[in-house]
């Protein structure tokens, strides 16, 4: 009996495919048709529900047809395909391990298209994929779901951020995470974070809060995912927003082709789709753009999270089990963590001791965490020691040239954070390398000379100071930073501003024939509000008109006469104080700041005087003197602390070392001549050569017997030409553009 159902429900007798536009087109007219297929569809799911692992081959197609064809009319059928969706779930997670492979595609892809025509919450969907890829062992199966997921989520916060559903999956995530210290599975959740992180979907802290979990973690590799997070997933974001960005659609080639090509629909097709590119990635540009924090500022508790990973990942023994990459992994964000946040993890620099040797495995790079780890609030006392070791064991006159410049980048990276951590003897000793015959420990030295002439002019030699160092020494201008000293907050870049407008006014004076002094300034400007407040003057109804009265800086405050003799007004004491307080806290603040209102214009030259600036720094006379000019969200690397011992040693690409060596030039394309300029336009336009430019670069071979025949014309087959040339040129060329 059940033999003989089988194979009548194996044959299918309508059309699926012709049915399903039917029903599209006109769900009332075939329903009855439609019925019919839902009552195999449900014969076929009670066989197969009944005994998994022996229904047929053909029942199983049979199956997978059906499936297909009820998920793409299901949405004109809602009252009677109601528990449809729910069937696919119990089926997909109660037998995915059996189901055939192709079957189970099936279903998966019907409940995403389930999910698109509004049968099936995202929230379901995504509640019955994620157990399903964090169990299976299937690796094609795994890697559908994922691709499912992932797509999900980014088509739920296209338009605009579904906030309930990614707190939702956060959540689950979040528990993957945290539930079982020890387990890989933790793993899909930092793929599936990193992913979203790096499209800029999820970009709160609850992300980031995941990923710390995950740094936490017991499992190594679970633990490398989510330093290799912090330490990198910024910098991924930043390249997907160039790839995005790279990809402009030139609308004046696509046109040009257009025009000088055949016309064909299928050219027709990639010129709109090309134009509706163009045009969306315009609509994004006019967007507002958002604020992308980096992962390191959105943490709740980076001293919490710091203490935890070198107290579980350093400090103890564990460590050791691991492989020395993931040490370094660990210790680069401990110390970036230490370095951005200002964090004191005093037993850290006493953990270093023992790895500032030079035969020490990947020594540079503890030497590069060790300067990340640095900043101004860190004790002097505590890194003394270290800089002192680093001196002793590095840079000598027996040491070898990669290691003395290593030592050296390293001790002049550490001082650029916290100069007080060097002694005025070791200083010394140390700038005198800058005479040393090996570039790299001259540059070095040099570049350590040229950071205390400006941090610490005081304790270098008289003869190392400087012009400059030595002048401001010597005017009291320059005072030692003390521990702890925090410097005064302003616009970035404000004195630019000032000085471009007092030069601009210098030269407007200059134009009018007035003087150009340095308070011209002052007296433009109080002309400008005396002219800007004349008419509320002049209408002024007061009877008693202004009264002048002498200012606060002009009394002289004393309790009796005799002490009014012998002690000096309070005018005098302010002209006497700038003289002997020449570089006071006031003023160092910038007066534009303080005293006038930016307008737009203000800040986009602002911008734009930025801008020349890092230009400027970039060139190599102007980089003198400025080291230490990194952000400050910016790691250091291994290959910074060896300096050019990286060049030399081969650990860079050709193209890196061109762009070493480039690095600081300035760009040639500009010097380049009009034909040249013309010819890159016409190239980036699609454009072709002109005739004359390709019988100049005709091969001599082919242009030999037209150069031969020249030589056999008569004199009059010469007349001839030359008549039609003279003709042809006056009536404007061979189309004859005259009058046109």
């Amino acid at each position: 009996m059940v033999k003989r159902k089988i194979g009548a429900l194996e044959k299918v007798e309508a059309d699926l495919p012709n049915l399903q536009h039917k029903i599209r087109r006109d769900p009332k007219s075939y329903v009855e048709d439609f019925r019919a297929q839902h009552y195999q569809y449900e014969s076929h799911r009670e066989i197969f529900m009944a005994a998994p692992t022996s229904a047929t081959d053909t029942g199983i197609i049979s199956l997978r047809d059906l499936i297909d064809f009820i998920s793409h009319v299901a949405d004109c059928y809602p009252d009677i395909l109601k528990e449809f969706p729910q069937q696919l779930i119990d089926l997909l997670m109660q037998h995915h391990l059996v189901l055939e492979p192709e079957l189970r595609e099936k279903i998966v892809g019907s409940l995403v298209l389930l999910k698109k025509k509004d049968c099936l919450d995202s929230a379901t969907l995504l509640h019955t994929l994620f157990p399903i890829l964090i169990t299976t062992p299937s690796k094609t199966l795994r890697a559908l779901l994922f691709q499912k997921i992932l797509s999900e989520l980014r088509t739920s916060n296209a338009r605009t951020t579904n906030h309930k559903l990614n707190r939702t999956m956060q959540t689950v995530l979040f528990n993957l995470v945290t539930s079982d210290r020890t387990s890989s599975k933790a793993l899909w959740a930092i793929k599936l974070t990193r992913e979203l992180w790096k499209r800029q979907i999820w970009t709160d802290a609850k992300t980031v809060e995941i990923m710390k979990e995950a740094s936490l973690s017991e499992n190594e590799k679970v633990t490398a995912g989510g330093v290799r997070f912090f330490l990198g997933g910024d910098r991924e974001r930043e390249e997907m927003v160039d790839e995005d960005s790279d990809g402009d659609v030139d609308v004046g080639r696509i046109r040009h082709q257009l025009g000088i090509n055949k016309k064909t629909k299928k050219k027709a097709r990639v010129a709109e789709k090309a134009m509706s590119m163009h045009k969306k990635k315009e609509k994004k540009k006019n967007q507002p753009h958002p604020l992308n924090f980096s992962a390191l500022h959105l943490l709740h508790d980076p001293q919490g999270f710091a203490d935890s990973l070198f107290t579980k990942h350093l400090k103890t023994s564990k460590i050791n089990q691991h492989n020395r990459e993931q040490k370094l992994l660990v210790l680069q964000l401990v110390s970036r963590l230490v370095g951005l946040h200002k964090l004191h993890i005093m037993s850290l620099y006493s953990w270093f001791q023992k790895y500032l040797v030079p035969k020490e495995e990947n020594v540079t790079s503890f030497l590069a965490s060790l300067a990340q780890a640095t900043h101004d609030l860190v004790p002097p006392d505590i890194l003394e020691p270290l800089v002192q070791k680093i001196a002793n064991e590095f840079v000598s006159e027996a040491s070898a040239g990669e290691i003395a410049s290593a030592g050296l980048n390293a001790i002049r990276e550490i001082c650029v954070r916290q100069p007080l951590a060097m002694n005025e003897t070791l200083l010394q000793d140390l700038v005198m390398y800058k005479k040393s015959k090996d570039k790299g420990v001259m540059m070095a030295a040099k570049g350590l000379l040229s950071l205390y002439r400006n941090v610490g002019a005081d304790m270098l030699r008289k003869r190392d100071r400087g012009k400059e160092a030595s002048m401001s020494l010597r005017a009291g201008d320059r005072e030692q930073k003390r521990f702890g000293q925090q410097e005064i907050g302003g616009i970035e870049g404000i004195e630019l501003l000032e000085k471009w407008k007092e030069e601009e006014r210098r030269k407007k004076r200059a134009e009018n024939g007035l003087d150009s002094d340095a308070e011209s300034g002052e007296d433009d400007e109080e002309a400008d509000w005396d002219a800007w407040n004349v008419e509320d003057d002049e209408d002024s109804d007061d009877s008693g008109g202004w009264i002048n009265v002498e200012s606060d800086a002009e009394i002289d405050f004393s309790d009796s006469e005799d002490e009014g003799k012998d002690r000096p007004s309070k005018k005098a004491k302010q002209d006497t104080e700038p003289k002997e307080n020449g570089d006071s806290e006031e003023s160092k603040i910038s007066k534009l700041a303080t005293t006038r209102i930016l307008t737009p214009a203000d800040l986009a030259k602002l911008a734009e005087l930025r801008a020349q600036a890092a230009v400027d720094s970039a060139l190599p006379k102007s980089r003198r003197g400025q080291v230490g000019d990194r952000h400050v969200d910016d790691g250091l690397t291994a290959e910074e602390i060896e300096g050019l011992a990286a060049l030399s040693k081969g650990k860079l690409t050709r193209e890196e070392r061109i762009a070493h060596a480039r690095e600081g030039k300035t760009d040639r394309a500009e010097h380049k001549s009009k034909e040249a300029r013309r010819k890159e336009r016409k190239e980036e336009q699609g454009k072709s050569t002109t005739n004359k430019e390709k019988a100049r670069r005709k091969n001599f071979l082919m242009t030999l017997g037209k150069a031969r025949s020249k030589n056999k014309r008569s004199l009059v087959e010469t007349r001839a030409v030359l008549k039609a040339h003279h003709d042809r040129a006056k009536r404007g060329g061979k189309r004859g553009n005259i009058g046109h």
